[in-house]
């Protein structure tokens, strides 16, 4: 992988990006979402798109303290990221993490800071359809059943439900769904700051109940593009004792293993 520029260093040496890739909490610090956050890097750079991240420079865009209540908090966030944003006349902004891309993408307008908000799942499709990357056939995934789970704030927030599902359908594989899917989706559990407290009491925890869901579909790997929806399914294969023969990877992982050379 290439060295990644920060827009700062980008600027200083007197070119802009084409598109700021907002890495996210998640994506800069988690060690699972670090490696969705290397493949999404890899296609990027495989792609030859001149892009840049905020590095240090980035914050929270204080989802979590909206969710969960806290909204003067929030604000302080989102005010600094929008400076920050708008200092650097940053135009476009993808993110692999729904809850990065819905807060940026609807409630940071309210607040001045309006920009064309991309998830990486729409970005990657794009860049299929429009020949900047192929994806070889056969490979890792040829013939295996891949199920795909919709996040919450992709999907039923944000009405993105083809994007995902067109690079699977890419891959020499078999796209299965699962009995609640699309607009019936079921959460995975993480979703509205759940993923940072104890969930109420039920009898079956849900990120265990939607990992069964997928498993039902016999699918040899679970496909996500969300990083908070990775962990909770990840943690709910190994709670079934499947995660030697179910796979759960987010969606730029898996093409990130096909693009040709």
């Amino acid at each position: 992988m290439d060295k990644v520029f920060t827009v700062s260093e980008m600027m200083a040496g007197g070119e802009a990006p084409e598109v700021l890739f907002w890495v996210g909490c998640a994506g800069s610090f988690d060690q699972r979402a670090q490696k969705i956050t290397k493949a999404f890097v890899e296609i990027l750079q495989k792609a030859n798109i001149r892009f840049a991240i905020l590095g240090k420079e980035e914050m929270c865009t204080g989802d979590p303290a909206r969710r969960s209540g806290n909204e003067f908090l929030f604000q302080m966030m989102a005010y600094q990221n929008i400076q920050l944003l708008n200092g650097y006349n940053i135009k476009k902004i993808v993110t692999a993490c729904p809850h990065c891309f819905n807060v940026l993408r609807n409630e940071y307008p309210q607040l001045g800071g309006n920009y064309d908000v991309v998830h990486h799942t729409q970005f990657i499709q794009e860049l299929i359809d429009s020949g900047k990357i192929v994806l070889q056939e056969g490979g890792a995934f040829k013939g295996k059943k891949i199920t795909f789970h919709d996040s919450c704030y992709l999907g039923r927030g944000n009405n993105i439900y083809e994007a995902p599902r067109k690079v699977l359908e890419a891959l020499d594989a078999d796209l299965v769904e699962m009995k609640r899917c699309r607009k019936n989706g079921f959460c995975c559990g993480a979703g509205g700051a759940q993923m940072f407290k104890e969930e109420e009491k039920g009898d079956v925890r849900v990120n265990i109940e939607r990992a069964r869901e997928a498993i039902d579909t016999n699918a040899e790997v679970v496909a996500s593009a969300c990083p908070f929806c990775n962990t909770m399914l990840s943690d709910g294969v190994k709670s079934e004792n499947k995660a030697e023969t179910v796979a759960v990877l987010d969606v730029a992982e898996i093409v990130a293993q096909q693009i040709k050379n």
